[in-house]
């Protein structure tokens, strides 16, 4: 956890769900806190307050920016499927299910096999 983050509600309530995801773990990424599942990150958060970053698929980003602009944003690294989320008034279960998605996206698909409740 970062400085920035250790104060943040939305940032300790990704961080929450974020960890309970199998072998999820939280390591600094520059300014940032990342998750990972086997060194990979699936999200960040830490900068600026109330936003994360999640990795999806390019055809899930590209749906949630046209059907959500006002919650979903680009990010320096969209061509990489990377998201950036307007935490404030997001419900715990949307932003549990795109951190699910997230993890999915990067673990290994032997790990994502082994945790079919994941899946949608």
């Amino acid at each position: 956890m970062n400085e920035e983050t250790q104060n943040d509600p939305e940032a300790e309530r990704v961080r929450q769900l974020a960890l309970a995801l199998p072998l999820a773990e939280e390591k600094p990424h520059f300014d940032r806190s990342s998750f990972r599942v086997k060194n990979k990150i699936f999200a960040t958060v830490g900068h600026p307050p109330g936003r994360c970053v999640v990795k999806l698929s390019t055809a899930d980003r590209e749906a949630l920016l046209a059907t959500h602009p006002d919650r979903f944003h680009d990010v320096g690294w969209a061509a990489q499927g990377w998201l950036g989320v307007s935490l404030e008034g997001l419900s715990d279960e949307r932003l549990s299910d795109l951190l699910r998605t997230a993890w999915r996206q990067v673990a290994p698909a032997t790990l994502v096999k082994a945790h079919p409740e994941l899946e949608p």
